[in-house]
């Protein structure tokens, strides 16, 4: 049984509304039974108990049934008439969350800002030249699977797909980064900071530039002296804070980056000229290291409520 919140249930509330009634369809939901019985189980005069009963048939709860196979001759049996009952209340507030999810290429930037050390490369060659922050210019950086600057910053412009009636719940990021130096250096931290819209939302520090062992994805051509792997992080903005990994960094939340009135997302990686570990960042993508992806940015959203 559907109950909403209209006239048409409102037999079944008041009929719900009563103690010896909910104790009368207690007994029923055990077995059926005659109103003799259930006057003597309950403690209920026959007059009493048959408004009760009126009232519980009329709400469509229980029936009224003869039962001629009983020992004890030809009777009138109530049983229950339904098993669950269930409210629909006309405003949800716990909405169900769908998903967009984006693969956006490490090289497919808008904007950016490098200081050498610096430069990128496809799966099988370098872009331009390394350490000339003009290379991150050229048309072959959508082709880039691996970039790296030790200052400044890369800026990717997302479509938003946010549809007008749909609300933003939680926004994640997620890439595989570690930080840069002048071929490698397993202990050199960086503080990477990520912003979207123009909010920085989370800074994480690094540990390192790593080349212990071979990123499981980077290409043989690439020499095992240079950056091998980075480490995947997932950064979650939601409507209470924002968090790396499950873990708590900024009380930023998601209605801070205006989503529902910007055409994109505007995500930026990058080191901050204050940061304490100026260590410079790698972003790798699904050509290097050890995950095969780029930069994965999932929005997870519901339907806005309008019945206000």
């Amino acid at each position: 049984m559907e109950l909403s919140f209209d006239e048409r249930s409102l037999d079944v509330y008041k009929a719900l509304g009563s103690a010896p009634r909910l104790h009368i369809l207690n007994q029923l939901a055990r077995e059926p039974l005659t109103a003799t019985e259930l006057s003597k189980r309950l403690h209920l005069s026959k007059a009493v108990l048959s408004r009760h009963l009126t009232q519980l048939k009329s709400a469509g709860l229980i029936q009224e049934t003869d039962d001629a196979t009983r020992h004890d001759g030809r009777k009138k049996y109530f049983s229950m008439k339904v098993d669950h009952a269930e409210i629909v209340f006309p405003r949800k507030v716990y909405l169900p969350f769908q998903s967009k999810h984006q693969e956006i290429p490490v090289g497919f930037y808008s904007d950016f800002y490098v200081e050498p050390t610096c430069g990128l490369v496809t799966s099988k060659r370098i872009i331009g030249r390394i350490d000339e922050p003009r290379s991150f210019g050229e048309t072959a950086r959508m082709h880039a699977s691996l970039l790296w600057f030790n200052n400044g910053f890369v800026e990717y412009r997302i479509p938003n797909p946010l549809e007008q009636g749909l609300e933003p719940e939680m926004l994640e990021i997620s890439a595989e980064l570690s930080s840069e130096y002048p071929g490698s250096n397993n202990e050199w931290p960086s503080d990477i900071t990520f912003s979207v819209n123009g909010t920085q939302v989370a800074t994480w520090t690094c540990p390192g530039n790593f080349s212990d062992v071979r990123g499981k994805l980077t290409p043989l051509w690439w020499d095992s002296s240079f950056s091998q792997y980075g480490l995947l992080k997932h950064i979650r903005i939601n409507r209470k804070n924002v968090g790396i990994d499950g873990e708590e960094v900024s009380r930023v939340t998601i209605r801070d980056l205006n989503l529902t009135n910007s055409p994109f997302i505007n995500l930026r990686i990058g080191i901050e000229p204050n940061a304490v570990h100026n260590g410079g960042v790698t972003i790798f993508g699904r050509d290097f290291g050890n995950h095969p992806q780029d930069i994965v940015v999932t929005l997870y959203y519901s339907h806005a409520d309008t019945s206000e």
